[in-house]
């Protein structure tokens, strides 16, 4: 059985944090606010693969109020995500993604990016979709207020032997 998911991620850009994108620090003078480091790709694709099994959100999991993920490596909690997927007897199939940014630019990033999927995943790299694409200056990411993230994944039931 083949599963879809979808999911959407968005936070505001601040002086004083560090921008963590898929895993990966990237130099910037902001980074996004949040309760963990605010990863908005490791987010969406969270959100992707809970609703592709119907587990519910991230924030229903990982909640902001609660103090044990302040501050937490997203990373972490993609971990715990793919963990429950993996529980429910599916593994990833494949993966698109990307990342809304007017700045900063993000091309040579992705590379990294996708071999960190990759290994969370345990999949190979052509499994993993990573792009970047700008808003041309219009609305909250065009003004660089925010970097949002969209993520759509395909899951597959792990066949059992016997």
């Amino acid at each position: 059985m083949l599963r879809i998911g979808f999911g959407y991620d968005v936070h505001r850009l601040v002086e004083g944090r560090k921008l963590i994108l898929g895993g990966v620090e990237i130099p910037f003078t902001k980074g996004l606010l949040g309760h963990s480091d605010a990863d908005v790709l490791y987010h969406a694709i969270a959100d992707a693969l809970l609703g592709a099994l119907a587990l519910g959100d991230i924030g229903r999991h990982f909640p902001d109020h609660d103090e044990r993920f302040r501050g937490i490596n997203s990373g972490y909690l993609l971990q715990e995500v793919y963990r429950m997927v993996e529980e429910q007897g599916y593994c990833l199939n494949n993966l698109d993604a990307v990342i809304v940014a007017q700045k900063p630019k993000l091309l040579p990033y992705i590379p990294l990016m996708r071999e960190n999927l990759a290994k969370i995943f345990k999949t190979p790299l052509n499994n993993i979709s990573v792009k970047a694409t700008t808003t041309e200056g219009l609305g909250f990411t065009g003004r660089e207020e925010g970097i949002a993230s969209y993520a759509v994944i395909t899951v597959k039931e792990v066949l059992k032997n016997g």
